[in-house]
Protein backbone atom coordinates (compact mmCIF):
# COMPACT_ATOMS: atom_id res chain seq x y z
CA UNK A 1 0.00 0.00 0.00
CA UNK A 2 1.54 3.52 -0.95
CA UNK A 3 1.39 5.52 1.65
CA UNK A 4 -1.09 8.62 1.77
CA UNK A 5 0.21 12.14 1.07
CA UNK A 6 0.52 14.77 3.61
CA UNK A 7 -1.67 17.81 3.26
CA UNK A 8 0.96 20.27 2.62
CA UNK A 9 1.09 18.35 -0.94
CA UNK A 10 -2.60 18.76 -1.21
CA UNK A 11 -2.64 22.48 -3.65
CA UNK A 12 0.23 20.71 -5.63
CA UNK A 13 -2.07 17.59 -6.08
CA UNK A 14 -5.57 19.24 -6.45
CA UNK A 15 -3.65 22.04 -9.67
CA UNK A 16 -2.46 18.70 -11.09
CA UNK A 17 -5.65 17.39 -10.85
CA UNK A 18 -6.89 20.63 -12.90
CA UNK A 19 -4.49 21.18 -15.16
CA UNK A 20 -2.73 24.02 -16.83
CA UNK A 21 -4.96 27.52 -16.83
CA UNK A 22 -4.37 28.69 -19.65
CA UNK A 23 -4.64 28.13 -22.52
CA UNK A 24 -7.83 25.81 -21.84
CA UNK A 25 -10.73 27.31 -20.67
CA UNK A 26 -12.71 24.67 -19.16
CA UNK A 27 -15.84 24.94 -17.67
CA UNK A 28 -17.36 24.56 -14.32
CA UNK A 29 -18.47 20.75 -14.80
CA UNK A 30 -14.56 20.18 -15.92
CA UNK A 31 -13.46 22.04 -12.71
CA UNK A 32 -16.49 19.62 -10.75
CA UNK A 33 -14.80 16.23 -12.29
CA UNK A 34 -11.19 17.78 -11.32
CA UNK A 35 -11.83 18.43 -7.87
CA UNK A 36 -13.94 14.92 -7.44
CA UNK A 37 -10.87 13.01 -8.45
CA UNK A 38 -8.62 15.50 -5.45
CA UNK A 39 -11.21 14.63 -3.13
CA UNK A 40 -11.06 11.14 -3.72
CA UNK A 41 -7.16 10.60 -2.52
CA UNK A 42 -7.28 10.35 0.80
CA UNK A 43 -4.35 12.19 2.89
CA UNK A 44 -2.49 11.55 6.20
CA UNK A 45 -4.85 13.24 8.75
CA UNK A 46 -5.77 12.33 12.58
CA UNK A 47 -7.92 9.35 12.93
CA UNK A 48 -11.21 11.46 13.65
CA UNK A 49 -14.14 11.45 11.36
CA UNK A 50 -14.07 15.12 10.75
CA UNK A 51 -10.48 15.19 9.76
CA UNK A 52 -10.77 15.35 6.09
CA UNK A 53 -13.66 16.91 4.46
CA UNK A 54 -15.40 18.34 1.19
CA UNK A 55 -17.34 22.02 0.95
CA UNK A 56 -19.28 22.77 -2.14
CA UNK A 57 -20.71 26.45 -1.39
CA UNK A 58 -21.48 29.08 -3.57
CA UNK A 59 -22.64 32.73 -3.03
CA UNK A 60 -22.19 36.28 -4.11
CA UNK A 61 -19.54 37.95 -2.69
CA UNK A 62 -17.06 41.00 -3.23
CA UNK A 63 -13.93 40.15 -1.87
CA UNK A 64 -11.57 42.03 -3.48
CA UNK A 65 -13.64 44.22 -6.03
CA UNK A 66 -17.11 44.30 -7.47
CA UNK A 67 -19.96 41.66 -6.33
CA UNK A 68 -19.26 38.33 -8.09
CA UNK A 69 -20.94 34.71 -8.04
CA UNK A 70 -18.42 32.27 -6.23
CA UNK A 71 -18.52 28.80 -6.05
CA UNK A 72 -15.75 27.52 -3.78
CA UNK A 73 -14.69 23.78 -3.61
CA UNK A 74 -12.99 22.94 -0.33
CA UNK A 75 -11.05 20.34 1.36
CA UNK A 76 -10.50 20.78 5.06
CA UNK A 77 -8.14 18.78 7.20
CA UNK A 78 -8.03 18.93 10.66
CA UNK A 79 -4.07 19.78 12.30
CA UNK A 80 -3.58 17.78 16.07
CA UNK A 81 -1.09 19.43 18.18
CA UNK A 82 1.45 16.86 20.23
CA UNK A 83 -1.02 15.38 22.58
CA UNK A 84 -3.15 14.38 19.49
CA UNK A 85 -5.61 17.34 20.19
CA UNK A 86 -7.63 19.14 17.59
CA UNK A 87 -5.24 22.88 17.03
CA UNK A 88 -6.64 23.69 13.67
CA UNK A 89 -8.08 23.50 10.36
CA UNK A 90 -6.45 23.58 7.10
CA UNK A 91 -8.35 24.49 3.82
CA UNK A 92 -7.32 23.97 0.29
CA UNK A 93 -9.78 26.10 -1.88
CA UNK A 94 -10.23 25.83 -5.26
CA UNK A 95 -12.65 28.93 -5.65
CA UNK A 96 -14.85 29.78 -9.34
CA UNK A 97 -15.90 33.11 -9.91
CA UNK A 98 -18.54 34.10 -12.80
CA UNK A 99 -19.70 37.79 -13.67
CA UNK A 100 -23.03 38.31 -12.15
CA UNK A 101 -26.59 37.55 -13.84
CA UNK A 102 -29.73 37.62 -13.00
CA UNK A 103 -29.46 33.56 -12.69
CA UNK A 104 -26.92 33.52 -10.45
CA UNK A 105 -28.29 36.43 -8.53
CA UNK A 106 -31.22 33.80 -8.25
CA UNK A 107 -29.57 30.71 -6.78
CA UNK A 108 -28.71 32.55 -3.74
CA UNK A 109 -26.28 30.73 -0.93
CA UNK A 110 -25.84 27.19 0.01
CA UNK A 111 -22.71 24.75 1.08
CA UNK A 112 -22.93 21.33 1.59
CA UNK A 113 -20.28 19.06 3.48
CA UNK A 114 -18.85 15.81 2.96
CA UNK A 115 -16.35 14.07 5.41
CA UNK A 116 -14.54 10.88 4.60
CA UNK A 117 -14.88 8.38 7.90
CA UNK A 118 -18.20 9.79 8.67
CA UNK A 119 -19.59 6.70 7.47
CA UNK A 120 -21.03 8.93 4.44
CA UNK A 121 -20.51 8.30 0.45
CA UNK A 122 -18.77 10.43 -1.61
CA UNK A 123 -20.22 9.16 -5.38
CA UNK A 124 -24.01 9.68 -3.49
CA UNK A 125 -22.53 12.94 -1.95
CA UNK A 126 -21.71 14.62 -5.69
CA UNK A 127 -24.60 13.10 -7.02
CA UNK A 128 -26.88 14.94 -4.90
CA UNK A 129 -24.89 18.17 -6.20
CA UNK A 130 -25.29 17.73 -9.21
CA UNK A 131 -28.64 17.06 -8.86
CA UNK A 132 -29.80 20.62 -7.69
CA UNK A 133 -31.20 23.03 -10.15
CA UNK A 134 -28.23 25.53 -9.48
CA UNK A 135 -26.49 22.82 -11.12
CA UNK A 136 -28.12 22.99 -14.26
CA UNK A 137 -27.04 27.08 -13.83
CA UNK A 138 -23.71 26.72 -13.38
CA UNK A 139 -21.98 23.38 -15.11
CA UNK A 140 -21.70 25.11 -17.81
CA UNK A 141 -20.12 28.50 -17.61
CA UNK A 142 -17.05 28.92 -17.60
CA UNK A 143 -15.19 31.42 -14.71
CA UNK A 144 -14.17 34.57 -15.34
CA UNK A 145 -11.29 33.69 -12.75
CA UNK A 146 -9.97 30.52 -10.97
CA UNK A 147 -8.05 30.52 -7.57
CA UNK A 148 -6.39 28.20 -5.84
CA UNK A 149 -4.70 28.65 -2.22
CA UNK A 150 -4.47 27.19 1.15
CA UNK A 151 -5.49 28.76 4.76
CA UNK A 152 -5.55 28.25 8.00
CA UNK A 153 -8.48 28.31 9.97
Amino acid sequence: MTPRPSMDEAVGLLEGELGPRPPAAPVTEDLWLAFLRFGRRRFHVPDTPDADGLLFQYGIHAFDGPPMFTLDLVRQFEVSDSDGDHDHYVQVHCELRYGLTPALEALGSFDSWFFHDAGDDLEAWAQELTERAAWTAIHGLEPTGIRVYRERV
